[in-house]
């Protein structure tokens, strides 16, 4: 094993520790999530509250684990839907070509029209605030690169000669673009997908934090910034923390996808 696939695998089992900690952050958290206690609002850290509290008393660090579950599954859930879709429509397209292709990629060009953020915060705000509907708007954003990164890949894969060789052969198109092109297609999609989850998470945030996704009372990160803003000055680990959170998270996920394309690179020349 070389230096970087070490370092894919360092970073994948940081993530997997993160994500193990994400869904059983509930049962971590010190204290409950959502007990107010206006007595100890503002508080700086201390041993009973770690990262402090916020405005009404509740406990951060508690507050963090309880919003990794809708920070980072969220955005697992988007990824994985966007990329299914995408990789579908971006399979039609580029294998049957001709007036099909034509219609699905005008179809995706007047989505990638738009600028893309601007477009989520459009569909969140026609659908209303929400979780489920701040992941609607977020995957009507994202699916257009899988679409258009699969049909270029197609395109290319299906002038191979073991292509031709299975049209020759009799293969049924399903059989060629399931057995055949698909797993060869495979890897640059999913080191894009990597990649994409900490866009998709900080996506998540900015809409949280413009009241367009995650409300009150729940806790995600997102909200808790923008929750703690007025209390920059008096108390700045009410953003600082969560923020600290968001950071680490987008980084290692950025990092990942990183090392998996350089670790695939590798393979390839190898």
């Amino acid at each position: 094993m070389n230096k970087t696939k070490k370092r894919a695998a360092v970073l994948l089992f940081i993530l997997a520790m993160i994500l193990a900690l994400a869904a059983a952050g509930r049962f971590l958290a010190p204290n409950d999530p959502y007990q107010t206690n206006l007595s100890q609002a503002l508080k700086g850290p201390s041993a009973v509250y770690p990262f402090g509290t916020d405005n009404l008393g509740r406990c951060i660090l508690s507050r963090i684990l309880e919003g990794a579950a809708a920070s980072v599954f969220s955005a697992l859930t988007v990824v994985a839907v966007v990329f299914t879709f995408g990789t579908l429509i971006g399979l039609i397209a580029g294998y049957a070509g001709g007036w099909i292709d034509q219609a699905l990629m005008k179809v995706t060009m007047v989505f990638q029209a738009f600028p893309s953020f601007i477009l989520a915060v459009a569909v969140a705000g026609m659908l209303g605030p929400g979780l489920r509907n701040a992941m609607i708007s977020l995957a009507v954003m994202y699916w257009t690169t899988y679409a258009r990164l699969a049909r270029s890949l197609v395109i290319q894969l299906k002038e191979e000669a073991y292509i031709k060789a299975a049209k020759m052969c009799g293969a049924k198109g399903r059989h060629i673009i399931f057995r055949h092109i698909l797993p060869n297609m495979i890897s640059p999609l999913m080191i894009t997908a990597a990649l994409d989850i900490s866009n998709v998470t900080l996506s998540m945030a900015g809409l949280s934090f413009l009241g367009l996704g995650v409300q009150a009372p729940l806790a995600e990160w997102g909200l808790m910034i923008s929750n703690g803003r007025p209390y920059l000055q008096t108390a700045p680990w009410c953003i600082f923390f969560p923020s600290l959170a968001l950071f680490v998270v987008v980084v290692l996920f950025n990092l990942t996808g990183d090392c998996l394309r350089d670790a695939i690179d590798d393979r390839g020349e190898g």
